[in-house]
This record gives structure tokens, C-alpha cells and sequence, in this order.
């Protein structure tokens, strides 16, 4: 069943490692979609511990991390410092 809700979108400021947003930002445009719009994607998906992409996507997602030298791994989640200004 497909349902459209309204729903109340907030503007936020959210730090995150540059590489990553790089990536994100990349997937956002290769997949036709705003930024925010996929990152709602993702966080439903892994609310019901789905996964949220395809072979396809995923594909495409690996070339984007080389393209953007992102090399962080999910084994690097909260363990991550930032550089020093």
C-alpha cells in the first residue's frame, strides 16, 4: 500500500566527514534525488534493518568512494576524530 503523508520537513545543520558527504551528494545526483530525500531513504531502510540499495546502486556507490578517496568503513563508525584546525 502506497500512502502519501504529509509530513513537516526541518532545515538542519548536521556535521559529517567530507569524503563521505562527497559520496552521498554523488549517489543524491546519480540516483536523480535530492540529497535529503536519499538520506530519508537510507535511515528508513535500516529502521527496519532493510537494505536500502541495489546491486546496481551499490556498484555505482563504490565507484563514487574511489572517485572521492572515501575509505571509511562501517568498522569506523564512532571512532572517528576530527582533524585539527
Amino acid at each position: 500500500m502506497v500512502t502519501h503523508e504529509k509530513i513537516e520537513r526541518t532545515q538542519t545543520g548536521v556535521r559529517i566527514a567530507s569524503p563521505l558527504l562527497k559520496v552521498l551528494k554523488g549517489l543524491a545526483e546519480y540516483k536523480e534525488m535530492s540529497l535529503g530525500d536519499l538520506l530519508e531513504g537510507i535511515v528508513l531502510h535500516a529502521f527496519e534493518g532493510k537494505q536500502p540499495f541495489s546491486e546496481e546502486t551499490l556498484a555505482a556507490i563504490e565507484k563514487l568512494r574511489d572517485v572521492y578517496d572515501c575509505r571509511m568503513t562501517a568498522a569506523d563508525a564512532h571512532k572517528l576524530s576530527e582533524e585539527d584546525r
